[in-house]
């Protein structure tokens, strides 16, 4: 089961209401919210009050994405995370996996990202969540290999893989890193770049060659799996009902006969 849903950082401007109406509106059924901003790591009555906002409008809690860069951040501030996200109604925190890309991290570094993520696994399991690393740039998982070798050097059953896409991703090579990364990935970010990447954002509908066979991917064995919506065009809020039109149709011809697992060149 797929379920469409925004990431609050799309739109820092609004607030936490403004953000809930508009998921409303767009037809998204989950919000992950954002630590920097709107869901501060420390003040529990504010998440406990915006997690209870969500439920009476029917939302979903997606997620709580911190800004905890494993090996880099003060590992003492982590419990007040998780006790955020926990007040929230959050299933998962998502960290950093460091902050230098894989081919620039020295082992030691790399052993003291990969502990420091084990431990919040450690720390989320006790509070009945999971963690999941931002697929990102300048990190250790800014290249499926590493990525992977992150994941099972980690060896936590309490992390869980997360995915998006990069500037003008190659369709192909997208649905290998999701393959790869299933059955365990729980939440992708959907949005759509060009060569520039954060600066050149198009509509979603753009890169249909791309979405369209990555919900099918998700989809195929009927798991939930959350699709949040992130860096919309112009951060406008119109746009964003443009994508959210798009993905919800999208995700309504994976159902059925249709939501059969696409061909996956080169796996």
């Amino acid at each position: 089961m797929l379920v469409p849903g925004l990431v609050s950082v799309t739109f820092r401007d609004l607030d936490a209401e403004e953000i809930i109406d508009l998921a409303r509106e767009a037809g998204l059924r989950a919000v992950e919210w954002g630590g920097d901003v709107h869901v501060p790591p420390g003040d529990t009555g504010r998440a406990r009050d915006i997690g209870d906002r969500c439920r009476a409008a029917g939302l979903e809690i997606g997620g709580y994405g911190s800004y905890h860069k494993a090996g880099v951040t003060d590992p003492a501030g982590f419990p007040d995370i998780v006790a955020t996200a926990a007040a929230l109604g959050a299933p998962r925190v998502r960290v950093w996996a460091g902050t230098t890309g894989s081919a620039e991290t020295g082992p030691e570094q790399r052993a003291r990202t990969v502990e420091d993520i084990r431990r919040c696994a450690g720390v989320a399991a006790q509070a009945g969540l999971r963690v999941t690393v931002e697929h990102h740039v300048e990190s250790l998982t800014d290249d499926l290999v590493s990525a992977l070798r992150l994941h099972a050097e980690a060896a936590s059953p309490a992390l869980v893989p997360h995915w998006q896409p990069r500037e003008s991703p190659d369709a192909e090579a997208c649905l290998r890193e999701v393959t790869a990364l299933l059955p365990r990935l729980e939440s992708v970010h959907a949005f759509s770049w060009g060569d520039d990447g954060y600066t050149e954002r198009l509509p979603l509908a753009d890169r249909a060659d791309l979405w369209r066979p990555v919900l099918g991917l998700l989809a195929a064995d009927g798991a939930r799996r959350e699709v949040l919506l992130e860096f919309v065009q112009d951060d406008s809020p119109e746009a964003l009902l443009r994508d959210a039109a798009d993905l919800r149709g999208w995700i309504a011809g994976t159902v059925g006969a249709d939501a059969a697992a696409p061909a996956v060149p080169g796996v």
